[in-house]
């Protein structure tokens, strides 16, 4: 299948079961400023490019929001354990980006897609949600042009320090993504 466009995108999301489905779960959590992101979306995207009939298999399945009011990690895992409750073969992980950028060392963000823009590769700065009437809404800070052209890089944030860069360089071979999706372009700077 080709994927030229968002809209491509969020219309595969959409006719996904089992993505929608996952979507709707986090929803129910009411979170503040909530996103699905990376490999969920990035592994569904690279499965359609290879032709792949079998979903490859997530870590984990990456929940994001941003509360400032409450950063407190223990309330994300109880969000964990909600989520558990109605998808219990789901490995969720949710995380408020209100307190991430410390784990990082980096500024604070300003909200999740901020959050979302600071990951380290464009192909996993990416994150769907669900609008209020269940329409799939895609944020792509850094565009969807390395995504859909199969093309691993690093995020201009990784791309700007050396101490990033190295930690980008050692993320991508430890991930391998390329022994899963061999159609892929690996670009370490």
């Amino acid at each position: 299948m080709k994927l030229t466009n968002e809209n491509d995108i969020t219309k595969l999301i959409n006719e996904d079961e089992w993505m929608m489905e996952v979507l709707q779960a986090a929803k129910k959590l009411n979170l503040t400023d909530w996103w699905i992101c990376a490999g969920f979306v990035r592994s569904k995207i690279w499965d359609t490019m290879h032709n792949y009939k079998v979903r490859t298999p997530l870590l984990d399945i990456d929940v994001i929001y941003f509360d400032e009011s409450n950063t407190n990690e223990k309330l994300e895992k109880t969000f964990e354990s909600n989520l558990k409750d109605i998808m219990p073969k789901i490995p969720w992980s949710v995380k408020n980006q209100a307190r991430m950028h410390i784990i990082n060392n980096l500024p604070a963000y300003s909200s999740a897609v901020d959050g979302i823009a600071n990951f380290p590769e464009t192909v996993t700065a990416l994150g769907v949600k669900l609008d209020d009437v269940d329409n799939v809404i895609l944020t792509a800070p850094h565009g969807i042009e390395d995504l859909i052209h199969l093309v691993i890089k690093p995020t201009s944030r990784f791309l700007a320090s050396s101490d990033l860069a190295e930690i980008y360089k050692a993320r991508i071979l430890k991930k391998n993504w390329q022994s899963t999706w061999p159609k892929l372009k690996s670009y370490y700077y």
